[in-house]
């Protein structure tokens, strides 16, 4: 149990105490109520308790406060209570019993923090997943980010924890990407070939033909061109991969499966989730496609999943996906970080698996807002079609790994982040991330102290401080 819930259990069974005796009137204690000061000398916690019990119970909050007061039992934890107007109650924790943690947590190592709240129960973590069309940009990275964050709270809160990344290599996206790596390639060959309309423009199309035509040389331009299409990006697919996964092993993201979307389709997911929905009567024709019927889980609309012309929409990809997650990996619980841009997708994909017969309440799903760049003063502008992009390479080039990560768990994942790349290469007071790294240095050099067998008194190392850090740490 960790310190906050301690202290809360304190307040709770003071609450109790009170009532029992007759001091309080009968009722139930609210949810919340306590907190950590934001200003310093007023505690290490504090509740508003009295404040919110008074109307209820009639009474003043400072009557109530001093009659928790009296209820709250301070061993070993606490050492003092002040009741401060106009009715709050701040609490100091214990020096000594403060300073003893530290041998508890030398001897927990490595597993500080750990717990089995988890239960070993099989969970999959969904995130970054990008078309394999281009390099990671600052807008997957914030995903990836997350993504890995949560996925170590996970395991160390006793978690089995599965980190997957799903690689759309099938659909529309995938086609014009190995239409337009066909083209570099001929360009880089001397052909006169235009990228089609809407195509990708980016560069490293360019480098990524003229590499295929070094190592293969002519071999594909005398054939027909759809068969020389299907097999340019049958080689230019697993490189874009390992490219992907460099860029996100450099960003200290290592997932445990990469998922083909093809595969739903070859080992039978696909049919057997139409097959599903078939049968319980959740499938229409119209218009010469098939759609699923949402509007009978509350949607305002129906939702293709099978085009005119035969071919399965990213939606019934996404179906047979979800079908294999809960139904054959059989995971207990799943969390995707999606995008901003499929907000819209949310509540039809939680239609659907409860179609299938899952519940929708196994699946969490996170949206991470988009990401502005910053430079100079002005907005750089992002798209991977138009080549203009700021690629996770060179925003790690720019400010490292530390910086880009601390910056992007630094906002919560649903509000929209401007992230300054100035400020974030600064080495100066007004970058947040340099206070982490100058406290690590700190750290590691008390550590060193130590191993010389020249102990720094503790008091010393509690008052010792930065200048530019405001408050003792």
């Amino acid at each position: 149990m960790n310190i906050h819930s301690v202290i809360a259990n304190k307040i709770s069974l003071a609450f109790s105490d009170a009532q029992s005796r007759g001091l309080l009137p009968e009722g139930n204690i609210p949810d919340g109520f306590l907190e950590r000061p934001q200003k310093t000398g007023r505690g290490d916690f504090a509740t508003t308790l009295p404040l919110k019990l008074a109307r209820f119970m009639k009474m003043k909050p400072l009557d109530i406060a001093h009659i928790l007061e009296t209820s709250i039992d301070l061993k070993p934890e606490l050492e003092r209570i002040e009741i401060a107007e106009p009715g709050f109650i701040n609490l100091f924790l214990n020096q000594n019993w403060l300073l003893s943690q530290v041998e508890m947590i030398l001897n927990h190592g490595n597993k500080f923090g750990e717990s089995t709240f988890g239960q070993n129960k099989r969970v999959q973590v969904e995130y970054v997943s990008v078309n394999p069309t281009g390099p990671i940009h600052v807008g997957h990275a914030r995903g990836a980010v997350l993504g890995s964050a949560l996925s170590s709270i996970l395991r160390c809160a006793g978690y089995l924890v599965t980190e997957e990344y799903y690689i759309n290599d099938a659909g529309n996206q995938m086609d014009l990407f190995y239409q337009c790596l066909y083209v570099r390639y001929m360009q880089s060959l001397g052909f006169a070939k235009e990228i089609p309309e809407n195509g990708y423009q980016g560069e490293y199309l360019v480098t990524l033909g003229e590499n295929i035509s070094k190592e293969y040389g002519e071999k594909f331009s005398n054939l027909p061109e759809e068969e020389a299409v299907s097999a340019i990006g049958n080689i230019g697919l697993p490189l874009m991969i390992e490219s992907i996964k460099s860029d996100l092993d450099r960003l200290g993201v290592e997932f445990d499966s990469w998922f083909s979307e093809k595969s739903l389709f070859e080992n039978g997911h696909y049919k057997k989730t139409m097959e599903i929905l078939k049968d319980n009567n959740y499938l229409l024709e119209r218009e010469g496609a098939i759609w699923f019927e949402s509007t009978r889980f509350g949607e305002d609309k129906d939702n293709v999943l099978v085009r005119t012309n035969g071919t399965p929409t990213y939606f019934a990809s996404d179906a047979a996906y979800h079908y294999y997650k809960f139904k054959i990996a059989e995971y207990e619980k799943v969390t995707n970080i999606w995008g901003a841009d499929h907000q819209g997708h949310v509540s039809r994909l939680k239609s659907v698996i409860a179609a299938l017969g899952i519940d929708e309440a196994k699946l969490n799903v996170i949206l991470s807002q988009m990401v502005t760049i910053r430079q100079s003063g002005d907005l750089v502008r992002a798209s991977k079609r138009s080549g203009q992009l700021v690629t996770l390479t060179e925003l790690l080039d720019d400010v490292g790994v530390d910086a880009c990560r601390f910056f992007f768990l630094s906002r919560s994942p649903d509000s929209q982040m401007e992230f300054d790349l100035d400020l974030a290469t600064k080495q100066s007071s007004d970058n947040p991330v340099y206070y982490v790294q100058y406290c690590h240095a700190r750290i590691q050099s008390i550590l060193r102290l130590t191993k010389l067998n020249n102990p720094v008194p503790i008091d010393l190392v509690i008052i010792s401080r930065d200048p530019w850090v405001e408050n003792p740490t």
